[in-house]
């Protein structure tokens, strides 16, 4: 009679395409119940890429079904701490939400984030900007803006606006002496306050400037709103890559489309002699967006303008909308609404066709 480590024995023989490991040793089989022959497996995918998981489903049906006294076998997908949309509800007169996220601090996300919401209002959309960033709010700096938020009734506050951007941010609420020392809770409490209780108003785009890494906050934020997209920021430095899906895999879990990935000082051109340095290594993400099915949107070189820029307070679209990089970021921006609109589009073809 098959037991249920007959079954386990079954599932370590299935590995994945693109996965080193087989699915057991992985962690991705979280239960498994056997009862009058029906099976019931709780499958995490992590960062599998949909496909993929459709096919691991399908070998996991086949397998554990062909042992000895198996009459059935149900496969639950199941997400990290029970991540679930069911409770996310959209934000009244916002079209679409982007969030912008990185694996790992340091590889300019927040930069990316900012001028890519500026890029989106040369486009002629109306754009919000969150910074969602709590731990490390710079996106004040970045644009130059300071100020209370002020209480427009008794439960709303009206976002900062600048560049034609609304705005909102922790570090409006701080000094520079002050660190934020809070655990998650507090956080996306916090959070969910800037997202329901700030009087957006009417938007073609709300970017998400997310925290770095896809712990509990960044993982729980993106489940309050139901998001039109993610844009993963990475570097081609090996050990920001090897991060990546993580990112991707905090998005599926809570099925929200990655819109592709944007790669950040992608390398280094001299303005004298015009030589293309790739300080960082090369091709890392053209290789993420083919193993994860997610395009490369974007690769962004390392210049100085753009630190100069965001110490300043003027974004490089801003300031030098004629730049090279902010050319860039325009076509960067143009991509985004671009895939919005094939999300969009995909998402409604079942409903016309049927």
């Amino acid at each position: 009679m098959t037991t249920i480590d007959d079954v386990r024995e079954r599932l370590a023989e299935i590995r994945p395409v693109g996965l080193k490991r087989d699915i057991v040793a992985a962690g991705m089989v979280r239960d498994v119940t056997l009862r009058n022959g029906w099976v019931v497996v709780q499958l995490e995918p992590g960062p599998l890429p949909p496909p993929v998981v459709k096919a691991t489903l399908e070998d996991i049906r086949r397998a554990v079904g062909a042992l000895a006294g198996v009459t059935s076998v149900d496969v639950q997908v199941v997400h990290r701490h029970g991540a679930s949309v069911g409770d996310a509800e959209p934000l009244p007169g916002v079209n679409d939400i982007i969030a912008v996220t990185s694996t790992k601090g340091g590889v300019g996300k927040s930069t990316v984030a900012v001028n890519l919401a500026c890029a989106l209002v040369r486009l002629k959309q109306r754009v919000g900007l969150l910074d969602a960033d709590v731990y490390g709010p710079s996106i004040p700096t970045m644009l130059g803006l300071s100020g209370r938020p002020q209480a427009v009734d008794k439960a709303k506050i009206a976002p900062l606006q600048k560049y034609d951007l609304k705005v909102m941010s922790m570090g409006f609420f701080l000094d520079e002496s002050t660190p934020v020392i809070w655990r998650g809770p507090l956080v996306t409490g916090l959070v969910r306050q800037f997202l329901r209780d700030v009087q957006w108003g009417a938007l073609d785009v709300l970017v998400i400037d997310l925290p770095p890494g896809t712990g509990d906050a960044p993982l729980t934020l993106v489940q309050q709103v139901p998001l039109s997209g993610g844009v993963v920021v990475t570097t081609p430095q090996e050990v920001s890559l090897l991060d990546v899906g993580r990112g991707i895999a905090m998005f599926n879990q809570v099925n929200t489309p990655v819109l592709g990935i944007v790669e950040n000082m992608s390398y280094y051109q001299c303005p004298q002699c015009g030589e293309r340095d790739e300080i960082f290594g090369s091709g890392g993400g053209a290789s993420l967006g083919r193993e994860f099915s997610a395009p490369l949107l974007a690769q962004v070189p390392l210049v100085p303008e753009i630190r100069a820029t965001g110490d300043a307070g003027t974004p490089l679209v801003v300031e030098q909308p004629d730049h090279p990089v902010s050319r860039i970021y325009l076509d960067l921006a143009a991509r985004v609404l671009e895939r919005l609109g094939a999300e969009r589009a995909q998402a409604v073809a079942p409903k016309i066709l049927g």
